[in-house]
């Protein structure tokens, strides 16, 4: 409003002109609508006009988008605007509605972000005119969701170029549009969790198919048919006989062939690009292109002219017999109830037929097309349970009212009816929820309810819809008729307005928009949609097989069948025609399958949030910048904008947050204190919001203006005087600046001039003093050297002179030394002079019965020394702190009284060391007197005199020692005062076995002797008592340990022996404390090896007639020369074999365990000395023999045992050791023995010299030699000779068990009754017996009677003892080899158990529920059976019941494996009275493995509020009466049925998986890996691992579970192998995922409690870790498992890099790409990480890692991926090998020599590859140059291989420029370079390639070649390089650049299985690219790449900027 000149008011609107006649209804303008809102809610003025002038201003501004709420009003530019760039895409990403301004992309955005966020399916309704862009707006919404989901798969791209195929067959050119659509669609996008796009399905609704035939004025078909036409190939089109668009009827109705602004041609290329990518065959695109063709040669056909040719072509393309089309086209078949008539048709009526056709053909190809597109889009789920999310675009028509208006608008308009009721209810349900949601008081508000209009179209009974489906089902039915029902039923509804008279045929509805008028003309055709039986019969005579799919549901569904009535015959054609007719009637009409589609569309539109999307045309010129109001205002209407404008005017329109309301009007604020319900009036206060009616709003905005300009004229008071102010001090404080500067530059100038002076004074003095410093430094140099010079002269002579005193001195020492040694060498033979060199073993005449190996030529071997097996040592202890274990030391702390350390002559009065025991004090003395006169410390007494100062005790030997003259040492007898003097002269031996006798008797007086024996030799200096010292000790030392407590300091002592004794005695020391001490005292043979410092060698026959010699010392044990001997005659079953003592008529055994061999050969020569022999004269000799057999003997294990054997049997029958009870045995086994010797020569001789060899002398002088000669020839023998003997030894085995016994003297401690408490357990292999000393069984017990053996410590006196737990009783058996015992018996009865096969059942188990388990009662016998089906480790086994023959599982802790190898007896065991099993079925305590000192922590506590209420079984509870209830959070073998957690059980979806834990597929996963449940057939732990942890890591609710069952099977749990498996599991788990906080309590202190076990530590670190980080994605890694299975809590894995070389890191399971891509490169002292990458390669792919993915769950997915495309490939189970790589990935800040080891490791090696390819556009002074520093990097400087270039030109050269010269010409220049290059190391030349390789524009580039098809200006083959720069294109041959396109206007890309796909420019009109290549996956990767690294750069500058701002 204007005032003019005169002074009247002037109104002038927008466009300038000048509208006076509108003065009068006149009121101001809100001034939100001066400038426009962004959000139309905001206006002031909520009126038409305020409405339409908001659209206005902003269209005038180019802002095309504005908000209506959550409607986004989008004004068509017709212009491309640059909004739509990949910039918005990221700048409309997780925002805000309305935090931005209004955009396509803000909608999109918060469909996505709203579905993610509340987990609810989303919608957007796009509606419109025809031209107003709504394709374009699905476009956008589609683009900027594929951008948004990130993942730039090829599903994305899929579901992208569907939208080309459907516009290409759905939109047409028309008046209003260039590209309109002609149809509906639904797009339905599915989501994964994690937000990424997984599929998409599209429904279309009722295309347009009367376009196919017929076009208005300026309009066109189809886009398709100008595509096909302008765009196919020439060939092509000629197969076709196709021409151009002006030839073909159907495309000339509209005389309009071409659209401006499109190319038909490229669109024809993305059409063919789209449907290669939606997975389109080019047979499938061929076959559509016949229909079209066929189509158009149709439209072609004159009826009238009989013009054949266009009708041949249809025909042939059809596949149909032309005939045939020409008669379904011209004739009319019709079917009355007896015949089959035909009628022809005119001409209109055949166009009419055809163009029915046509539009058939054409309408079911767009429905197979778009069923083809959701073949290849939709991915069904997988599960019905799945929830999947989804956001759906609604592409429909909007209201239409023409001139003349159809069926088709009646469709259309009752859609958007449907539409208008959902978008006004869901607008007024958002408004009664705010009011709601604000607590706001109001009235109900009224608004236009289109439902009485939707109730007479479609909802109330006869409506107008069904009334024309009705009518449409009648054959007589017309449209009049059809007309006067609705006239009938709704002429007076109001709503249905009646044409005027019975002659219009026009109808009107009041629609929302207000009312149209239809045409009922042609109603019934349109709704019948009906083609004619003659054209489906025709379709069915096709073999175009496309034409038949289209037309599948029209066809009959199978064959006609025959009659039941054989004579009545029916005229096929008329039967086809009468069930075409019948099927005709239930064909669904058009108006039926809308209204069906369309409530389906309602319903799923009702189940989404709701966004709205509505577009305006602002003209219908198609023209930028031009606003049509009449147009748009009517639009508006039609969308219902005034409806929503309505319900916000009659609310409370104005609305302000608290904030917003306080900011805008804080002016108005008079004090700090408001109280709202002061001021009165129609306004509300909700809780966040303050809602106000317009006058309200107008009121204030009039008082802030008021205020406002006070408030100015005070702030421009202010401003001023604030000005003026600051000028003023700004010119004040410059005048003090100048006079600053001023004076100061006269100060200077003042001091300048006096300062001349004194600057010559200083420079002089600084001249002087450094002439004087020079001179200084030059004379303290030369005195320096001089003296230096001196100094050393001096130095070197005194040197010299020390050398010579040293050389002098030295050799006095060493001559002297020498003598020394030589006189202790004579003086050592002097004293051991009276020793022979003996070999033990041959002294003497051969015991009885063992004469005959005396007697024979005996072979003779030696074993030497070196050959002999390093027994296993003691561990090895450290010798270097000896030093701190002196004698002295020892001395001074633990001996009594005033004794020192050092040598005396004297007797002492009481011992060096405390003795409790008198004895042992006593003993001490008497040790200490005989100990001065072996040394010669004391004389030997002459006469048995008293001697003064020694007690009685001491002169007689006690009886200890006295007893020492039985048999054996052991056998005590108590001490008697009164013994054989000592008194007398002793030898030197018998002075050694006193001083022996007391230490082995006595155990605590062995530290006593070893101190007084050193401390003689401490200072002693007579060297005859020094060196019997030595001897002395060192065979103490070889007979008797010391304790603990004094064998350091022996040791350290030790070493300061003379003359190699220091190692010999520590050698012997060593053995004696490993072997234990001795039972006898040195034998005569140790005396002599003590003389030579060299171990003994005796001799042991074998039954063979072998003599072997071996060596062994003072410790050698019985089980050392049996290991040894067993190793030299290769004998292979060695137990039972033991050496024998033989001596006189003597034998006994020492067995092959610890006894002392030089024990036995002690006793040997005490017994010859009291007999009144001589010691080294011992008769005795050592034999190996067989001992005892184990009850599972088999002869055919050991050929060599067996032969020892037969011999030691044919040696027994001779000598009588063994007898037979019947003579025909000896005449058996001496036959057996002939044929083993002769084989079947049974000569006279052979046979006496077999009877001679093994029947005993006593036999032969009973029966004469000859009888038995006699009788051993007729006995016959055909077998072979190793099978006899084996006959012979089992023979032996079964006849003879007791003389194959092992005999144990044991005294009864307690147990049963028995005769003696002293007798002899012999075992054997038929169990164990108690013997008398006559031989006389006292008890018989076979080994199923034992149930088990432990070992007891009696104490010192008693030694060890043996508990025998047996079913007639405990026996407590004592003795001194009661420890072998034990051994022998639980050797035995472990064997026999391993080996049985008989079992007895401990308790009932009834499993018949599941027929893996064996149910069986208690004390049943069990056949077991050993064929590995389950694993005994894990505790099962399979098993049998004899009798029913039922097999099963059986748990190994439900039996008792009887120790027996034949099939028991139930009198002899099973059925024991229950009172004498008790000690079978009562656990062993030593057995149980895991009790533990605490009780461990358990889940009984949770269990109590968390876990579900055990199950009740009825039948159990009846089985066991007394069982205990079921404890839930314990161990169990049985698979639970339901979960534990209670959250579960009421979880029907959640608790289905849990079940799956235990019992999937009848397997029990944790259970299965625990070894806790059966399994035919062994899976492997990843399997296992999968299904345990797999669901859990998709579903966080199961995490608890898997943490509770893991748990509950470790609790009290007695199998060690179940809980080592089970604490595996559990470290898996605690490092995948983290119980929940309710749990995680419970589990700490579960694994707290078992701190013992070595995992538990490990697993509280991995829990901890686990709750900080995100959980893994994936169950475990095979290496994960591989590593705990080995006990290793350190996982490593192999990197290998580009140069070939490979390190290994540690990987930990939470470790991310990114964490390892920083651990290598700080290891391979990279400068940096960044561009760096880590790949796995598998067999046909390198996949690169995503950085904030976990190692293992990469590696996880990508073996997964592919070993699934492997098994669909090979079929059946494979194993994928990989390898991980560490390479460059993004080549960017890459300057060669800046970090050398990153180019020398990576660069070089990954550059090389691409130059030799060729693929660098180069100069040939480069190429000369590179070759030469790649010839230097191959062969270093050896320049003799110059003459191998032409060999390895391949290597030097790029591959494209070998023939750019010759191999001569080549080598020429490369020479010449190399010799430049000659001070070159390798690696600075491959730095040197670099640097050459990176001024080239194609350096880091990753080069692909592809095939493309989308650019016809390109060659075929293009290749395409990737870089920091962009995407390049570049031609293959020449090197040229095609294209270049640099990041950010790369807008979309993806790849396929064999496709790569790129968006170049804007999202809307940019230009795709398409190319054919199986390495689409690494583009696509590369540029996803490049571009989060320029966005990361890009916000970390906005972020650097910010900081600056600040």
């Amino acid at each position: 409003v204007k005032v003019t000149d005169t002074g009247q008011l002037q109104l002038i609107d927008d466009e300038g002109k000048v509208q006076n006649s509108l003065l009068g209804s006149l009121k101001p303008m809100h001034p939100t609508s001066v400038k426009g809102v962004d959000d139309m809610i905001r206006l002031g003025d909520l009126n038409e006009a305020g409405l339409l002038r908001n659209l206005l201003v902003r269209h005038k501004e180019g802002i095309i988008y504005t908000y209506t709420g959550s409607i986004l009003v989008a004004v068509n530019p017709y212009q491309l605007l640059p909004i739509y760039t990949t910039d918005h895409v990221h700048m409309y990403t997780d925002r805000r509605l309305g935090e931005l301004p209004p955009h396509v992309f803000a909608i999109a955005d918060s469909c996505f972000f709203n579905m993610r966020r509340n987990r609810k399916n989303q919608c957007c309704v796009i509606s419109g005119e025809s031209g107003a862009g709504k394709t374009e707006s699905t476009k956008l919404m589609l683009q900027f969701l594929a951008a948004v989901s990130g993942q730039h798969s090829w599903i994305e791209q899929q579901i992208l170029e569907a939208n080309p195929i459907l516009e290409a067959f759905g939109n047409a050119k028309t008046i209003r549009n260039d590209n309109s659509s002609r149809f509906g669609k639904y797009i339905d996008i599915n989501f994964t969790k994690g937000g990424a796009i997984e599929g998409a399905r599209i429904d279309q609704y009722l295309l347009e198919k009367s376009r196919v035939c017929r076009q208005a004025p300026e309009e066109r078909n189809y886009h398709i048919f100008y595509y096909m036409l302008m765009g196919m190939p020439a060939e092509q089109k000629k197969i076709l006989s196709l021409g151009s668009a002006a030839e073909y009827n159907y495309l000339t109705m509209g005389n309009c062939t071409s659209c401006e602004g499109r190319d038909d041609v490229k669109e024809y290329a993305h059409f063919r690009s789209a449907l290669k990518i939606l997975m389109f065959t080019e047979n499938d695109s061929w076959e559509i292109s016949k229909l079209l063709a066929a189509i158009l040669h149709l439209g072609n056909v004159d009826f009238e002219s009989k013009n054949s040719s266009f009708f041949n072509v249809a025909s042939q393309l059809l596949e149909v017999d032309p005939k045939a089309l020409e008669k379904s086209l011209t004739q009319r078949s019709l079917m009355t109830t007896r015949e089959s008539v035909t009628k022809s048709l005119t001409s209109a009526q055949a166009v009419d037929g055809r163009d029915a056709f046509v539009k058939a053909i054409y309408g079911r190809l767009f429905i197979w097309v778009v069923h083809k597109i959701n073949a290849a889009i939709y991915k069904p789920p997988g599960d019905s349970n799945d929830i999947r999310l989804s956001i759906g675009l609604l592409d429909i028509f909007g209201f239409e009212n023409f001139n003349k208006n159809s069926f088709e608008q009646l469709c259309i308009n009752y859609a958007n009816e449907q539409l208008q009721q959902f978008f006004v209810r869901h607008v007024f349900k958002l408004e009664q929820e705010e009011y709601a949601r604000e607590n706001i008081v109001w009235e109900r508000i009224d608004y236009k309810d289109n439902q009485r209009t939707l109730d007479i179209l479609a909802h109330k009974p006869m409506n107008m819809l069904a009334l024309i489906d009705e009518e449409s089902n009648f054959p007589k039915g017309t449209d009049t008729t059809m007309l006067q029902k609705m006239n009938q039923v709704h002429g007076k509804g109001g709503i249905y307005i009646p044409p005027k008279n019975n002659y219009e045929t026009q109808f009107g509805v009041l629609h929302f928009a207000g009312v149209v008028y239809y045409d009922s003309q042609g109603f019934l055709e349109k709704n019948r949609d009906a083609l004619s039986s003659d054209l489906i019969q025709l379709v069915e005579t096709s073999t175009n097989k496309l034409l038949k799919q289209v037309f599948q549901k029209d066809l009959p569904s199978s064959s006609v069948k025959s009659n039941t009535n054989p004579k009545m015959t029916i005229n096929t054609p008329k039967n086809s025609l009468r069930q075409a007719a019948d099927n005709k009637k239930h064909v669904p009409t058009l108006t039926g399958q809308f209204r069906q589609s369309l409530d389906s569309l309602m319903k799923t539109l009702t189940v989404c949030q709701p966004y709205f999307i509505r577009c305006i045309k602002p003209n219908d010129y198609k023209k930028p910048m031009l606003f049509d109001r009449e147009l748009c205002i009517r639009q508006l209407r039609y969308s219902g904008m005034m409806e929503t404008i309505r319900i916000r005017k009659a609310g409370y329109p104005v609305r302000y947050t608290f904030s917003e309301f306080l900011d805008r009007y804080r002016a108005l604020l008079k004090t700090s204190i408001c109280d709202p319900k002061t001021v009165k009036g129609d306004w509300k206060t909700g809780k966040t919001k303050i809602f106000l009616k317009d006058f309200h709003d107008t009121m204030l905005e009039l008082e802030r203006m008021k205020q406002l300009n006070e408030k100015a004229l005070l702030i421009q008071k202010v401003l001023r005087g604030y000005k003026y102010r600051r000028e003023f001090l700004r010119k004040k404080a410059g005048a003090l600046v100048i006079q600053k500067y001023w004076r100061g530059h006269k100060g200077r100038k003042l001091y300048k001039v006096r300062g001349f002076a004194r600057l010559q004074a200083q420079v002089r003095s600084r001249q002087l003093h450094f002439q004087y410093k020079k001179k200084r430094e030059a004379a303290v140099l030369l005195q320096a050297q001089a003296r230096g010079y001196l100094a050393r002269k001096e130095w070197k002579r005194k040197k010299d002179a020390v050398i010579l005193l040293q050389a002098h001195t030295r050799g006095v020492l060493a001559r002297k030394a020498l003598k020394k040694m030589k006189r202790d060498v004579k003086h050592l033979d002097n004293i051991f002079g009276f020793l022979p060199p003996i070999i033990g073993g041959q002294e003497g005449q051969a015991p009885v019965g063992f004469e005959n190996f005396e007697g024979k030529r005996m072979l003779t071997e030696e074993i030497d020394i070196d050959d002999i097996p390093i027994e296993e040592d003691l561990p090895k202890e450290d010798y270097d702190d000896l030093d701190e274990y002196p004698f002295s030391k020892f001395a001074s702390m633990y001996f009594q009284g005033v004794a020192t350390h050092t040598h005396i002559r004297q007797r002492l009065r009481q011992p060096l060391l405390y003795h409790e025991d008198e004895g042992d004090v006593l003993a001490s003395l008497t040790v200490w007197w005989i100990i001065l006169r072996f040394m010669g410390d004391l004389p030997e007494p002459k006469k048995q005199v008293q001697v003064q100062g020694t007690s009685t005790q001491e002169r007689f030997l006690s009886q200890d020692l006295i007893s020492r003259k039985d048999r054996r040492l052991s056998h005590m007898v108590a001490q008697n005062p009164k013994g054989p003097t000592l008194d007398r002269p002793l030898t030197s031996l018998e002075k050694l076995h006193i001083i022996v006798g007391y230490a082995i008797v006595r155990r605590d007086l062995r530290d006593e002797i070893y101190c007084q024996i050193c401390k003689q030799l401490q200072d002693n200096n007579n060297r005859n008592s020094y060196f019997r010292g030595w001897i002395l000790l060192s065979l103490c030392l070889g007979i008797f340990p010391p304790s603990e407590r004094f064998i350091r300091y022996l040791q350290s002592f030790i070493r300061s022996a003379p003359g190699g004794y220091a190692s010999y005695c520590a050698e012997r020391l060593r053995r004696t404390v490993m072997n234990g001490v001795r039972g006898e005292p040195p034998a005569w043979l140790e005396l002599q090896a003590t003389k030579t410092k060299k171990p003994m060698i005796v001799s042991v026959k074998l039954m063979d007639g072998r003599s072997i010699n071996l060596p062994v010392d003072s410790a050698s044990t019985s089980k050392e020369i049996c290991q040894v001997l067993s190793n030299k005659i290769k004998l292979k079953d060695t137990f039972g074999f033991s050496l024998y003592v033989a001596l006189y008529e003597k034998v006994w055994a020492l067995g092959s365990g610890r006894e002392h061999v030089m024990d036995a050969i002690s006793q040997c020569e005490q017994e010859v000395k009291r007999r009144g022999g001589q010691e080294q004269h011992a008769p005795w000799r050592l034999f190996f023999r067989k001992e005892i057999f184990t009850p599972w003997h088999d002869c055919k294990e050991d050929k060599i045992s067996t032969d020892l054997i037969y011999l030691q049997i044919i040696h027994g029958l001779k000598f009588g050791e063994y007898q037979c009870e019947k003579e025909d045995d000896f005449v058996q086994l001496a036959a057996k023995h002939l044929y083993i010797q002769h084989g079947s020569d049974s000569s006279p001789e052979n046979v006496k010299q077999a009877v001679q060899e093994s029947i005993n002398n006593s036999l032969l002088e009973a029966k004469s030699e000859a009888k038995w000669v006699q009788m051993v020839k007729q006995t016959d023998h055909k077998q072979k000779t190793d099978s006899v003997k084996a006959e012979m030894v089992d023979y032996t085995r079964e006849k003879w068990p007791m003389f194959f016994s092992r005999f144990f003297e044991v005294v009864k401690l307690s147990g049963p009754p028995l005769p003696k408490s002293k007798f002899i357990v012999a075992i054997n292999w038929t169990g164990i017996t108690f013997l008398d000393e006559r031989e006389k069984r006292l008890l018989q017990l076979s080994f199923p009677e034992v149930t088990g053996v432990n070992t007891i410590r009696e104490g010192k006196a008693s030694g060890q003892a043996v508990c025998l737990l047996t079913l007639k009783g405990d026996f407590t058996l004592s003795g001194s080899t009661a420890e072998d015992m034990a051994e022998l018996v639980t050797m035995f009865l472990s064997g026999l158990t391993e080996r049985s096969q008989y079992a007895v059942a401990l308790k009932d188990v009834d499993r018949q529920d599941d027929p893996t388990f064996l149910s069986f009662k208690k004390g049943e016998l069990i056949v077991i059976i050993k064929d590995d089906e389950f694993s005994q480790q894990r505790g099962w086994i399979k098993g049998q019941i004899e009798g029913t023959k039922r097999t099963g599982a059986v748990p190994t802790e439900a039996i008792l494996i009887l120790p027996t190898l034949s099939k028991p007896t139930y009198e002899s065991l099973l059925n024991l009275p229950p009172n004498q099993r008790k000690d079978i079925i009562r656990p062993n305590p030593s057995e149980t493995g895991t009790m533990e000192r605490v009780a461990p922590a358990t889940l009984k506590e949770f269990s109590l509020e968390y876990f579900r209420q055990p199950t009740k079984d009825v039948n159990r509870q009846v089985i066991a009466r007394n069982a205990a209830p079921e404890r839930l959070w314990a161990n169990s073998r049985e698979p639970i049925r339901q979960p534990l957690l209670k959250k579960l059980v009421g979880n029907a979806e959640l608790s289905h998986k849990a079940c799956l834990l235990f019992f999937l597929d009848c397997c029990v996963p944790i259970l299965k890996y625990m070894g806790d449940y059966p399994t035919r057939q062994m899976q492997s732990p990843l399997e296992l691992t999968d299904q345990i942890f797999g669901p859990a890591t998709q579903y966080e609710a199961l995490r608890d579970e898997i943490y509770c069952q893991i748990m509950k099977q470790m609790t009290s749990n007695n199998n060690r192998f179940s809980i080592e498996q089970g604490w595996q599991l559990l470290w898996l788990c605690c490092g995948l995922f983290p119980p929940s906080q309710s749990l995680l309590r419970h589990t700490r202190r579960f694994l707290e409690s078992r701190r013992r076990e070595s995992l538990a530590s490990d697993c509280l670190q991995r829990l901890q870790s686990s709750l900080r980080l995100e959980p893994r994605k994936l169950p475990p890694h095979q290496v994960e498992i591989d590593a705990i299975q080995q006990n290793s809590i350190q996982i490593f894995h192999k990197i290998h890099f580009p140069n070939d070389t490979e390190e290994i890191f540690e990987v930990a399971t939470s470790t991310r790409i990114k964490d390892l891509i920083q651990n290598i490169a700080n290891k391979l002292n990279l400068a940096s990480a960044d561009g760096f990458s880590v790949f796995v390669k598998t067999h046909d792919k390198v996949l690169s890692l995503n950085e904030t993915d976990y190692f293992f769950d990469s590696l996880r997915q990508i073996t997964d991926w592919s070993k699934k495309a492997k098994r669909i490939k090979d079929g059946g189970p494979v194993n994928v090998s990989y390898l991980v790589f560490f390479m460059r990935k993004l080549w960017f800040n890459v300057i060669p020599g800046r970090d050398t080891e990153a180019d020398v490791i990576f660069h070089f090696p990954q550059e090389l590859p691409k130059y030799l390819r060729g693929y660098h556009v180069c100069t040939k002074d480069e190429m000369i140059n590179i070759a030469a520093l790649l010839f230097r990097i191959r062969v270093g400087n050896d320049k003799s291989q110059l003459v191998m270039i032409p060999k390895i030109l391949k290597e030097l050269v790029p591959a494209d420029q070998l023939k750019a010269m010759s191999e001569n010409e080549w080598k020429k220049s490369i020479v010449a370079h190399f010799n430049k290059q000659a001070n070159m190391t390798v690696e600075e030349a491959k730095v040197a390639f670099l640097k050459v390789v990176c001024r080239w524009p194609t350096f880091g580039c990753a080069f692909f070649e592809v095939k493309q098809t989308s650019e016809p200006n390109f060659p075929d083959i293009v290749r395409i390089a990737i870089s920091k720069q962009g995407l390049t294109i570049i031609h293959p041959k020449t090197k040229d650049v095609l294209a270049n396109h640099p990041f950010n206007r790369i807008a979309n890309w993806c790849s396929g299985s064999t496709y790569f796909h790129m968006t170049i420019g804007s999202l809307v009109k940019g230009s795709k690219f398409l190319c054919e290549t199986s390495l689409g996956y690494k583009m696509d990767d590369l540029l996803t790449s490049y571009v989060n690294m320029y966005l990361r750069e890009r916000r970390a500058g906005q972020t650097r900027n910010q900081r600056f701002n600040i």
